[in-house]
C-alpha cells in the first residue's frame, strides 16, 4: 500500500509539471516507520519523484522543510500519539500546508489504476538522498521565531519528548536558546514511543518538574505536534 500510495502521490504531483519534481520523507520513531519508508520511497521514485529522507523529525519541522526546500511534497510516517503498533501518513503541499481533501481524492484516484500505467522509464527514475541536517534545519527557522536577543538563561525546563520525533530537536533548541533542560523520554527503541510518557501520560512531567524543581514543564507526543504544559507545581 504505502509503494502505490507514493507511486500515486508521484504521479499526480509530477503532472503538475513543475520543473523540480521534489518530495521530502520524515518519520517519527516508531519500528515499522523504518520497514514502510523504503516502499515509499520505492514508488515515489518510480514516479519519477526525487526524495529527500530526513529521519525522525517532528511533523511541524517536515512542513517547515517542505516549504522551505520548495518540495512538491512532504510526507510524514507517523501514529501521532498511537502506541507503536500503529502507523500512517500525514500529507503537505508545497505551502507546507496540510494537502486538501481535493487533491487527496485525486490521489486515491490514481491508487485505484493499474501500477505499470504509472511507471516512469527507466532513464527518468527519481533519485533518493538522506539529509543528516534536518533537526539543525528546522531549529533555525523556529529561531527566527524569536525576538533576536530572547533567551531563556536562567530558565529549568523539563521536557518529555514521549521517546518520540522531537527526542532530539525539543531539548536542543532550549538548550540553544540557554535554558537548563531536563530531558526524558528521549530514549526511542521503536517500541516505547508514547509508552508510559508524553502528552497522552502527563503525570511523567509533572513528577519530573517537582523532582528536578523546574520552571515549567513541557510533554511532547508522538510526533511532537501537541504539547501538554505544566508549572512549577506540576
Amino acid at each position: 500500500m504505502f509503494f502505490k500510495f507514493g507511486l500515486a502521490a508521484g504521479t499526480f504531483f509530477k503532472n503538475q509539471k513543475k520543473t523540480k519534481q521534489i518530495a521530502i520523507i520524515a518519520k517519527d520513531t516508531r519500528l515499522s516507520g523504518y520497514t514502510l519508508e523504503p516502499a515509499l520511497v520505492s514508488g515515489l521514485t518510480s514516479a519519477g519523484i526525487h526524495v529527500f529522507t530526513l529521519g525522525p523529525l517532528p511533523t511541524n519541522g517536515l512542513a517547515m522543510l517542505t516549504k522551505s526546500m520548495k518540495a512538491n511534497m512532504g510526507v510524514m510516517i507517523t501514529a501521532s500519539h498511537n502506541q507503536y503498533y500503529d502507523n500512517g501518513l500525514k500529507l503537505f503541499g508545497p505551502d507546507g500546508l496540510k494537502l486538501s481533501d481535493k487533491i487527496e481524492n485525486k490521489i486515491e484516484a490514481l491508487i485505484d489504476q493499474k501500477t505499470i500505467v504509472n511507471l516512469s522509464k527507466p532513464k527518468v527514475l527519481g533519485r533518493v538522498k538522506r539529509l543528516e541536517n534536518g533537526t539543525e534545519e528546522y531549529i533555525k527557522i523556529l529561531r527566527k521565531n524569536f525576538p533576536k536577543n530572547f533567551n531563556l538563561k536562567g530558565v529549568k525546563i523539563a521536557i518529555d519528548c514521549a521517546n518520540g520525533a522531537g527526542y532530539k530537536s525539543g531539548p536542543s533548541l532550549l538548550k540553544s536558546l540557554g535554558a537548563k533542560v531536563i530531558t526524558i523520554g528521549a530514549k526511542p527503541n521503536g517500541f516505547n514511543i508514547n509508552y508510559r510518557c508524553g502528552s497522552t501520560y502527563p503525570k511523567k512531567i509533572q513528577i519530573t518538574v517537582k523532582k528536578h524543581k523546574a520552571d515549567i514543564g513541557i510533554s511532547l507526543d508522538g510526533d511532537a505536534d501537541r504539547v501538554i504544559m505544566c508549572d512549577e507545581k506540576g
